[in-house]
């Protein structure tokens, strides 16, 4: 990485920012920093790396770190944003950014893989990764296998929150016998418990009978499959209810029917003859109790 060369902050217009290394950030936390912002003012300056045009005109910057604060500014009708200004190459602000947001807040367990990736592809080596990360070498290893190995059906599990990264990596990892020994370690791990744990046996079934399964490359289409087959489930999941409803009803009436037929005859003298004769002079309690009763039937 080229040497950086701080300088004092100024004022840079927001527009005139591009960001590198874009994040989706969570709306609730967004609306804290704006509404921070607001009361506070800006605490610490954004960084950008300027970009000179070729023209003469006023220069570009790329954003190394402080997207949300930006955002923030900009939400609450600011034009210009205070930023300390960099020198440095947009490989190096990409990587810049990479290792800030990797070294200092929480993370969807997605933005990290992606963010291990894009240093991978950046060239720096597992144990550099580590290093700048935080993380062991490791485990960098294991979530670069699970990228190079293409286990998409994994990498949609943890995105979509289904199942630990530690965990997919260890799927990956194991054969179909060791597979099991991870789901039974995630379980007492406390890392897979209730319906998590079901969904991880579902998934590691459909990964052994239809493999890792294939790249989806626009994740709002992953977004929209979801809600739709939300939907599905939900509108099968009213119809199974509705269908058992009238199995209830039609139940009920055929008990009632009996019941009433049942009541009818009994009234029949010649019919109680008959019952005596065979021996059958009383009917057991809980069918008494029911003519008795017939509205009692239960729904």
């Amino acid at each position: 990485m080229s040497e950086t060369d701080l300088k004092q902050t100024v004022l840079v217009p927001i527009n005139a920012i591009t960001v590198v290394n874009p994040r989706v950030r969570n709306q609730k936390v967004f609306e804290e920093i704006k509404a921070n912002i607001a009361e506070l003012g800006l605490k610490r300056p954004i960084t950008v790396a300027i970009r000179e045009t070729t023209d003469g005109s006023e220069p570009n910057y790329e954003l190394v770190c402080g997207q949300g604060r930006m955002e923030a500014f900009k939400a609450l009708g600011q034009s210009e944003i205070p930023a300390i200004v960099i020198n440095a190459s947009s490989e190096d602000c990409l990587v810049m950014s990479l290792v800030e947001n990797l070294a200092r807040r929480q993370h969807h367990s997605l933005d990290l893989l992606r963010d291990i990736q894009r240093l991978k592809e950046s060239g720096y080596s597992e144990r550099d990764i580590a290093a700048k990360t935080q993380l062991s070498v490791k485990y960098v290893q294991g979530v670069i296998k699970l990228l190079e190995g293409q286990e998409h059906r994994l990498l949609r599990a943890v995105e979509s929150g289904k199942i630990p990264v530690s965990v997919a990596v260890d799927i990956a990892d194991a054969d179909d016998v060791g597979v099991q020994t991870v789901l039974r370690q995630a379980y007492e791990k406390k890392l897979l418990r209730g319906g998590r744990l079901l969904r991880a046996k579902r998934l590691v079934e459909a990964r052994q009978k239809h493999g890792k399964g294939q790249a989806t490359s626009d994740a709002r289409s992953r977004k929209s499959l979801s809600v739709e087959s939300l939907l599905k489930t939900y509108e099968n999941d009213v119809e199974k209810k509705k269908m058992l409803l009238r199995k209830a009803h039609a139940t009920r009436s055929e008990m009632l029917f009996l019941l009433q037929s049942l009541k009818t005859l009994m009234a029949d003298e010649n019919f109680v003859t008959l019952l005596r004769a065979e021996g059958l002079a009383s009917l057991p309690k809980t069918i008494a109790d029911r003519l008795s009763h017939p509205e009692g039937v239960p729904t």
